[in-house]
C-alpha cells in the first residue's frame, strides 16, 4: 500500500520526510535549470502518464515527484505547459469523483478498503496540487499587475494563448462538487478530515480577499458553494463564522458574495444553522464596538440586509438577537436594522399556510416590527430618521403597507417634513410621493368628493342595519386596527380587500358623480354588497378622507420648503406638488403656482425642476389646453409671478417646447375665434404673447390690426386691463413691426394713446397702470417722443387749471386752504401730477437711449476706423491718414468728443426739472408747484390720493434732478415718517432706495432715517424697507453701518414673510467675503441686549446669526471677543445674552482653550452648583481641565460668600437688642439678596456652558 498523503502546512513542506511514514517528494527536479525544450519535453511525459497510467498513479513516487516539481516551479512554466499540466489534473479529479460514489464499504474485505484508501489519497493529492494551481497563478497574476506589460504581452501571445480565468471557474467548481459528493466513503465519517477541510476552507477564505475573483462569476459560486459545504454540510462551523465575520469586517467587496453562501447553504442543504450562528455573533458583540469600527458597521449592517432580502423567515426567527441593538450608539447599525425589518415585513410573512397559533404568532411579530419602523422616525440621528422612511417608501411601494397603518405612515411622514435634516426631509418628500402613487384609495383625492360618497355610504349602512341589535355595530365594525384578522395578514385585511374589490366602481361612478356636482338625494349609489361589505367599504372611504386631509393639510410646509436653501429641498418638493396635483389634492394647484419665482434661481438643478414642473402641468399636446392653461396662468398671477411666467415662457419659445400652433391658439383666443373667449382671457393670451415675444420678436408683428381693435377698441371697456396690455404689446415689437406700424397706422395709434391718457373712460384704479404704459409705448415707437409728451402734458394742465377757479385753486395751496378744490379737480390734478412726472421719468430714459445708440454708433465707427487702417496696413496706407490720426491722438480729440457728449448729456437731463436757459421749461414750471403741495399736509391729509399720487411725482423728480432733491429729502423723510397713509409711506420707502442708488452721496447723512423705517407698524412699510436695504447693501450701494441690529430684529417679526425675508438677507450676506456677520456679530449683540427684547426673541436672533458662521478659526476669535464683553458689562441680563452667545458657538478644540485662558474676564462671579456633561473622547482631556478649573473657582469663590455673610449674621446680631436687630434682620436680607444676585448673575452662564458641553456628549437613543 502506497504511504497516504497529508495536507502539508505549504507545500515546500512536502519535501520534509517524517515519521508517519506519509508521501512526501523524494527526488526534487529544479525546473528553472531545464532548457525550454527538455522542459515541454517533461510536461509532456507528466501529461502522458497521468492520462495513460490509472487515476491512482499519482500516489507511485516517481510521478508524484515530477508533479510536485512542476507545482513548485509553476511560475517559469510557459502558457502551453500549464495548460497540459492543469488539464491533467483536473481530469483526473474528475473522473475520479463519480468512482467514488461506486465504492461500497466492507470492513472484512481488505480489497475494498485499499481500494479506499487510493482513491482517499489520490483525491486529497489533486485538491492539493490544483488549490495550489490557483494560488500560484493568482499570486504570479497579482505581482504583475501593469497595465502597460499586461498589453505588451497581450500582443506577444499567440492565436492558442493560455486563457486562466476559465480555467479557474472549472476547477474551483470541480473542488466544490468534490465536497457535495458522499465522502463518508472515502473517510470513514460523516466529517471528512479536519486536516482537508482546514485546507479547502482556509484557501477558499484567503481567496475571498482577491475582489476580481469575486467579479467572475463562475468563481465566486464556486467559492460560495465550498464555503457552505465546509460549514453547513461537515459542520465546520465555528471557524467558518470566524472567518466569515473577519472577512466582512475588513472588505466591503464579499458582504454580497458571503451573503449569497449563507443563502446557498441554506437552500441546498435545508439547514440553517450558518445564518442562525452568524446572526448570534453580531447580536453578542458589544455595541460599542461597532462604535469604533465604522467600516465594520457599515459592511455588517449591509450582509444584515442582504441576508434579510434572501433568507427572511429565517431572519425573522432571529431577530431578537438583534433588536438590543437599536440602543446601541451606531447609526450604520440602526440603518441595517431598520432595512432587515423592511425586507422582513415585505417578505417574510407572505405564506397562508400553518395551523391558526402560529399565523398568530407571525403577525404578532410583523405588528411589532411595524411599531419599531415607527418609532425609529424619531431616532436621534437624521440617516436613521432617513433611512427608516426610505424603508416605509418600499413598503409602500410593495403594498405591504394595510389600510389601517395607511394614515399612520402618512402622519409621520408629513410630520418629518419640519424636520432639520436635509437628507430625512427629502426621504420624507419622496415617502409621500409614492404614498400617493400606491395609494388604495383611488386616482381622485378630493375632499368634497370622499365626504360626498362617504355620506352616501353611511346611509346605506344604516338602512341595512338591523334595528334591534347594536351589539353587532359595536362588535364588528372595521377599523385602522383590522390587521389582526384571523387571515393574519396585516396588510390583507378584509376591509382593505373589499376596498380594492369595489375600487373601480367606486371611482367610475359615484366619486364621477360627486365631482360633477351630481349629489343625489336617493341611495343610489352602487350596492357593494351586503352589510359587513359596506361597513368595509365606509372604512376604506374614512381611511381615504383622513388620507386626502393629511395631504392637504401639509401645502402650508410645502410652500416653505420651496423657499428652502437645500436644492433637494426644493426639487423634491416640486415633484410632490405635481403629484398632488395630479390626484387633484385640495391646495396643490395653488401651491404650484407658487414654485414660478423659482425660476429666478441661481442653482441651475432648481431652474430645470420648475421648467419640467411646467412643462409638464400646463404643455399639452392640445394647443388650445396649453393656450388655455397659459392664459389664466396669466389673469390670476400676480406682479411677481408674471415676471416669472414672462421668463420662463421666453426660455420655452426658444426652446421650441412652446411651438407655433400654440402661438396661433393664442392669437385664436385674443381674437375671440375661440368660442366662449371671454374679455378677461382676450387680455390673458396677449399678456401670454407680449411674454413670448421677449424670445421672438416676430410673434407679435403678424396681428398688429387686431392689438389695435380689440385692445384699443370696445373690449378695452369691458376690460379696462386689456388697454394696458395692448400699450404692453406695442413696446415689445421689434424694429421693423414699428416701422410698418408708423407707415399704416401711426397717426391712429397715436390717437388712441393720447385718448387713453387724457380722457375719461377707464376707471380711476386701471387708468394710472394703463397710463404709464401708454406713456412708456408712446416714448418706444414714436420717432420724436418729446413732441407728442408736451402736448400730452399741456392738455392734462389745462383740464387742472384752465377751468374756473384756477387762480383760487394756485392762492389756496399757496396759502394752506382748501376751500375751493373738489372732488373733480383732486382727480384731474392727480391725473396731471402722474402724467408730469410719469413724462419727465420717461424723458430721463429716453436721453440715456439716444445716448447709448451715440456711444454705440461712435465706437462701431471707431473699430470700422481700425479695421479699415489695419487692412491699409498691409499695403502702403496713405500717408495724410497717418499723419491725422497722429494729430487727433497728441490734441486728445477723441477724448474731448466724449467729455462734450457728457456735457450734452448732463444738460439735457438737467433741463427736465431744473433748465438752464431762460426760457420756460414745462416741467420744471410743475416743481415748485409740486413742492409747495407736499408741504400743504393739511390738504394732503384731506385728499389721500392726492398726496399719493403727489408724493410719487415728487419722488420721481427728486430721481430725475440733483438739486431738487436736495432741497427736498426734509420733506421727503417727514412724510415718509409721519403721512398717516400706508400706501404713501411704501412707495416713499421704495423710492428712498432709488434715490441711494443715484444719488448715494445726498442720501448717506440719512442712514439712520431709512434704517428707522424697519420699526414702521405697517407691515408692507416694513417688507419694503427689508427688500430696500437688503438690495442696496447685497449690491454694495450702501456700507453696513451701525443700525445692522434693526434689520436683524426682523428675523423675530410677526409677520411671516418679513422674517423669511430678513433671513434670506442675512443668509445672502454671509456668503460675500470672508462673512461680514462676523465682524458685526459683537456689535450685534451689544445694542440688541440694551433693548427691550423678549428673551425668547433675542435668542433666536443670535442663534440664527451664529449658525451662518461656519469657518472654525472665526468661531475661536469669537470665543475670545465675547468672553472679553464681560470685563465691560455689569448688567446681569447681558450676562447672560453673552454666556448664551457662547453656548450656541460651535467650540474646536482651540475654542476650549481660548475659553480657558479668558478665565479671567469672568472668574468674578462664578458660584453656582451644576451638573457635568461628558465630552467626545479627543476633546475629553480638554473639556476634563476646564471643568476642573471651574470647579476649584467656584468652590473657592462660594465658601468665600458664606464666609462673608456668616461675619456680616455676626455682625449684625451683636448690636443692640432692638434697633440693631431689626436693622440685623435687614442687613441679612440684604445680604442675602446681594449673593443670590451673585448667583444669578452666572448660573446662566454655567448652565449655557454646561450646554455647549452637551454638543460634544455622544447621541442616546431615545
Amino acid at each position: 500500500m502506497a504511504p497516504h498523503f497529508v495536507f502539508p502546512q505549504s507545500l515546500k513542506e512536502l519535501e520534509e520526510e517524517h515519521e508517519d511514514n506519509r508521501l512526501y517528494a523524494q527526488n526534487h527536479i529544479d525546473i528553472a535549470s531545464l532548457r525550454s525544450s527538455e522542459l515541454e519535453e517533461f510536461v509532456k511525459g507528466v501529461s502522458f502518464d497521468l492520462s495513460d497510467k490509472e487515476l491512482f498513479c499519482i500516489e507511485d513516487q516517481d510521478i508524484f515527484d515530477r508533479v510536485y516539481s512542476l507545482i513548485r516551479g509553476y511560475a517559469s512554466l510557459p502558457s502551453s505547459c500549464k495548460f497540459n499540466l492543469v488539464e491533467s489534473l483536473r481530469s483526473n479529479l474528475s473522473v475520479l469523483l463519480p468512482n467514488v460514489d461506486a465504492l461500497t464499504r466492507n470492513q472484512d474485505d481488505d480489497s475494498v478498503l485499499h481500494r479506499v484508501a487510493l482513491h482517499r489519497n489520490a483525491f486529497k493529492i489533486y485538491t492539493f496540487f490544483l488549490i495550489n494551481v490557483i494560488l500560484a497563478e493568482e499570486s504570479n497574476a497579482g505581482s504583475s499587475n501593469n497595465p502597460k506589460v499586461t498589453a505588451t504581452t497581450r500582443k506577444k501571445q499567440p492565436m492558442k494563448s493560455w486563457n486562466w480565468e476559465p480555467q479557474r471557474g472549472r476547477i474551483l467548481n470541480l473542488i466544490a462538487n468534490s465536497l457535495e459528493i458522499n465522502l463518508a466513503l472515502l473517510f470513514g465519517s460523516t466529517d471528512p478530515d479536519e486536516n482537508y477541510l482546514s485546507f479547502i476552507a482556509k484557501n477558499t477564505f484567503s481567496m475571498f480577499e482577491n475582489a476580481i475573483l469575486l467579479k467572475d462569476s463562475d468563481t465566486k459560486d464556486a467559492l460560495c458553494r465550498i464555503i457552505g459545504s465546509c460549514a453547513t454540510k461537515y459542520h465546520y462551523m465555528e471557524q467558518s463564522c470566524a472567518s466569515i465575520m473577519h472577512l466582512i469586517h475588513k472588505y466591503d467587496f464579499v458582504v454580497t458574495p458571503m451573503a449569497d453562501a449563507v443563502a446557498g447553504a441554506k437552500k441546498k442543504y435545508a439547514d440553517g444553522s450558518l445564518a442562525s450562528t452568524l446572526i448570534r455573533e453580531v447580536g453578542r458583540t458589544n455595541p460599542k464596538d461597532y462604535v469604533k469600527d465604522t467600516v465594520g458597521a457599515e459592511n455588517i449592517g449591509r450582509f444584515l440586509v442582504e441576508l434579510a432580502a434572501r433568507l427572511p423567515k429565517l431572519i425573522s426567527t432571529n431577530i431578537g438577537v438583534l433588536v438590543p441593538h437599536f440602543g446601541g450608539e451606531s447609526y450604520k447599525i440602526r440603518n441595517a436594522l431598520v432595512g432587515v425589518l423592511g425586507k422582513l415585513v415585505a417578505k417574510a410573512f407572505t405564506d397562508v399556510e400553518g395551523e391558526v397559533s402560529s399565523k398568530s404568532v407571525r403577525l404578532r411579530t410583523k405588528q411589532a416590527m411595524l411599531e419599531i419602523l415607527l418609532e425609529r422616525c424619531r431616532d436621534v440621528s437624521a440617516y436613521t430618521r432617513s433611512r427608516v422612511l426610505q424603508v416605509w417608501a418600499e413598503l409602500c411601494e410593495e403594498h405591504s403597507v394595510s389600510i389601517g397603518l395607511w394614515n399612520e405612515v402618512a402622519e409621520v411622514a408629513a410630520g418629518r417634513l419640519e424636520d432639520k435634516s436635509a437628507i430625512v426631509r427629502k426621504s420624507a418628500l419622496n415617502l409621500l410621493i409614492i404614498m400617493l402613487q400606491h395609494n388604495p384609495f383611488g386616482p381622485q383625492l378630493r375632499i368634497a368628493s370622499f365626504e360626498a360618497t362617504l355620506e352616501q355610504y353611511k346611509k346605506k349602512v344604516n338602512e341595512l342595519e338591523p334595528d334591534v341589535p347594536e351589539e353587532s355595530v359595536v362588535d364588528d365594525p372595521p377599523s385602522d386596527n383590522d390587521t389582526c384578522n384571523e387571515n393574519g395578514e396585516v396588510h390583507n385585511t378584509d376591509a382593505q380587500v373589499l376596498a380594492e374589490d369595489q375600487q373601480e366602481s367606486l371611482t367610475d361612478s359615484c366619486l364621477t358623480q360627486m365631482e360633477e356636482g351630481i349629489v343625489q338625494k336617493d341611495n343610489s349609489v352602487p350596492d357593494v354588497g351586503n352589510l359587513e361589505q359596506t361597513r368595509a367599504l365606509v372604512a376604506s372611504l374614512e381611511a381615504g378622507l383622513r388620507f386626502s386631509k393629511c395631504i392637504s393639510a401639509t401645502m402650508s410646509t410645502l410652500v416653505q420648503l420651496m423657499a428652502s436653501s437645500s436644492a433637494s429641498d426644493v426639487e423634491n418638493t416640486i415633484l410632490l406638488l405635481m403629484r398632488c396635483k395630479q390626484f387633484q389634492i385640495d391646495g396643490s394647484e395653488a401651491c404650484l403656482r407658487k414654485m414660478l419665482p423659482l425660476v429666478f434661481s441661481q442653482d441651475k438643478s432648481i431652474y430645470e425642476a420648475v421648467e419640467n414642473a411646467f412643462v409638464t402641468i400646463y404643455i399639452r399636446k392640445n394647443p388650445i389646453e396649453t393656450a388655455k392653461n397659459l392664459l389664466s396662468l396669466a389673469i390670476d398671477s400676480n406682479i411677481g409671478d408674471l415676471a416669472a411666467l414672462e421668463f420662463i415662457v421666453a426660455a420655452l419659445v426658444s426652446k421650441g417646447d412652446i411651438s407655433t400652433s400654440m402661438i396661433s391658439a393664442l392669437w385664436d383666443f385674443f381674437s375671440f375665434s375661440v368660442s366662449g373667449t371671454t374679455a378677461e382671457q382676450s387680455r390673458g393670451a396677449l399678456s401670454v404673447l407680449c411674454m413670448a415675444a421677449k424670445s421672438s420678436t416676430v410673434v407679435l408683428g403678424s396681428h398688429l390690426q387686431d392689438i389695435i381693435d380689440i385692445g384699443f377698441g370696445r373690449w378695452a371697456k369691458v376690460e379696462p386691463l386689456l388697454a394696458r396690455t395692448a400699450c404692453f404689446a406695442l413696446q415689445r415689437l421689434s424694429e421693423d413691426d414699428k416701422k410698418k406700424l408708423l407707415s399704416v397706422n401711426g397717426s391712429r395709434v397715436f390717437g388712441l394713446l393720447e385718448k387713453l391718457i387724457t380722457g375719461f373712460w377707464l376707471p380711476e384704479n386701471i387708468w394710472y397702470a394703463a397710463a404709464d404704459k401708454a406713456i412708456a409705448a408712446i416714448y418706444t415707437i414714436h420717432p420724436t417722443p418729446e413732441t407728442l409728451a408736451a402736448d400730452l402734458v399741456k392738455k392734462s394742465l389745462s383740464s387742472v387749471f384752465d377751468c374756473s377757479g384756477g387762480d383760487e385753486l394756485q392762492n389756496d395751496i399757496d396759502s394752506s386752504s382748501a376751500s375751493v378744490l373738489t372732488t373733480v379737480q383732486v382727480v384731474k390734478l392727480s391725473r396731471y401730477l402722474f402724467i408730469a412726472s410719469h413724462v419727465a421719468m420717461n424723458q430721463l430714459l429716453y436721453i440715456e437711449s439716444c445716448a447709448r445708440k451715440i456711444q454705440k454708433q461712435k465706437f462701431a465707427k471707431e473699430k470700422a476706423d481700425i479695421d479699415r487702417h489695419n487692412l491699409q496696413s498691409n499695403g502702403t496706407a496713405p500717408a495724410d491718414t497717418v499723419k491725422d490720426n497722429n494729430i487727433n491722438a497728441e490734441l486728445g480729440l477723441a477724448a474731448s468728443e466724449d467729455a462734450i457728449l457728457d456735457m450734452l448729456f448732463d444738460k439735457a437731463e438737467k433741463e427736465i426739472i431744473s433748465g438752464s436757459s431762460s426760457e420756460k421749461n414745462l416741467i420744471g414750471d410743475c416743481a415748485p408747484f409740486l413742492s409747495k403741495l407736499c408741504r400743504n399736509f393739511g390738504l394732503m391729509q384731506k385728499y389721500p390720493e392726492l398726496q399719493a399720487s403727489g408724493m410719487l411725482a415728487l419722488c420721481q423728480f427728486m430721481i430725475i434732478d440733483a438739486k431738487f432733491c436736495d432741497a427736498n429729502l426734509q420733506l421727503l423723510f417727514t412724510v415718509v415718517e409721519n403721512a398717516p397713509s400706508e400706501s404713501v409711506r411704501s412707495n416713499c420707502t421704495i423710492a428712498l432706495g432709488d434715490l441711494a442708488v443715484r444719488f448715494p452721496n445726498l442720501l448717506e447723512p440719512w442712514t439712520e432715517n431709512m434704517y428707522a423705517r424697519l420699526r414702521d407698524p405697517s407691515v408692507s412699510v416694513r417688507k419694503n424697507a427689508v427688500l430696500v436695504l437688503s438690495h442696496l447693501i447685497l449690491n454694495d450701494m450702501m456700507k453696513v453701518k451701525g443700525y445692522i441690529n434693526v434689520l436683524a430684529i426682523r428675523l423675530e417679526d410677526e409677520d411671516e414673510r418679513i422674517s423669511n425675508l430678513a433671513k434670506l438677507f442675512f443668509h445672502e450676506l454671509s456668503k460675500k467675503g470672508s462673512n461680514p456677520i462676523y465682524n458685526l456679530l459683537p456689535d450685534i449683540l451689544g445694542k440688541l441686549s440694551i433693548q427691550n427684547l423678549k428673551r425668547e426673541s433675542f435668542c433666536n436672533i443670535m442663534q440664527f446669526l451664529i449658525g451662518s458662521i461656519k469657518k472654525d478659526k472665526q468661531m475661536e476669535t469669537l470665543v475670545e471677543k465675547l468672553c472679553n464683553r464681560f470685563s465691560g458689562v455689569t448688567d446681569i441680563t447681558q450676562w447672560e445674552y453673552i454666556s448664551y452667545c457662547l453656548s450656541q458657538l460651535a467650540f474646536t478644540e482651540k475654542g476650549i482653550k481660548k475659553l480657558m485662558e479668558s478665565f479671567k474676564t469672568y472668574e468674578h462671579a462664578l458660584s453656582e452648583d451644576s451638573s457635568k456633561k461628558f465630552a467626545k473622547p479627543e476633546m475629553k482631556l480638554c473639556i476634563d481641565e476646564f471643568e476642573d478649573k471651574l470647579n476649584k473657582f467656584h468652590v473657592e469663590k462660594k465658601e468665600q460668600e458664606v464666609t462673608a455673610r456668616n461675619a456680616q449674621i455676626h455682625q449684625q446680631r451683636v448690636g443692640s437688642m432692638e434697633g440693631l436687630s431689626v436693622a440685623g434682620n435687614n442687613g441679612e436680607d440684604s445680604a442675602e439678596s446681594d449673593t443670590a444676585e451673585g448667583y444669578c448673575n452666572w448660573l446662566m452662564l454655567w448652565f449655557n456652558v454646561n450646554f455647549f458641553f452637551s454638543f460634544f456628549m455622544i447621541p442616546k437613543v431615545p
